[in-house]
């Protein structure tokens, strides 16, 4: 296996935040978590319109990983669909429903993290 450098940490997060918007997520997010989370360095934030949505960008971006050797170490919340947590350790995924994402607010949450620029 190849060892990743600190800075593909960042382009997985933006890659899947790519995906996210090219399969129409709304409000999509990268949050810079580095030295201010102990479990993460990046979070990306997305709000789906359907259950079915939300499971076809995790499914995306699970393919995506593997193309970019991160292990995926959880995942949660896949058969509701509700709010769907992929854990790629450095990378974690956050994909919900409205009102999942309005209930648990992570942008307040980590509000002093810097949000990473994901247009090209």
């Amino acid at each position: 296996m190849v060892k990743k450098r600190r800075t593909d940490d960042r382009e997985f997060a933006v890659a899947a935040a790519r995906i996210a918007a090219d399969r129409r997520c709304k409000d999509i997010t990268v949050l810079d978590l580095r030295g201010k989370s102990p479990v993460t360095n990046y979070f990306v934030i997305a709000t789906s319109t359907s259950d079915r949505q939300a499971r076809t960008v995790a499914d995306e971006i699970g393919e995506q990983a593997k193309k970019k050797d991160f292990m995926r170490f959880g995942q949660a919340g896949y058969e509701q669909g509700r709010w769907i947590l992929l854990d790629f350790v450095d990378v974690v995924v956050h994909i919900f429903d409205d009102e999942y994402r309005e209930y648990y607010d992570l942008e307040i949450l980590w509000g002093d993290a810097e949000k990473v620029k994901i247009d090209s």
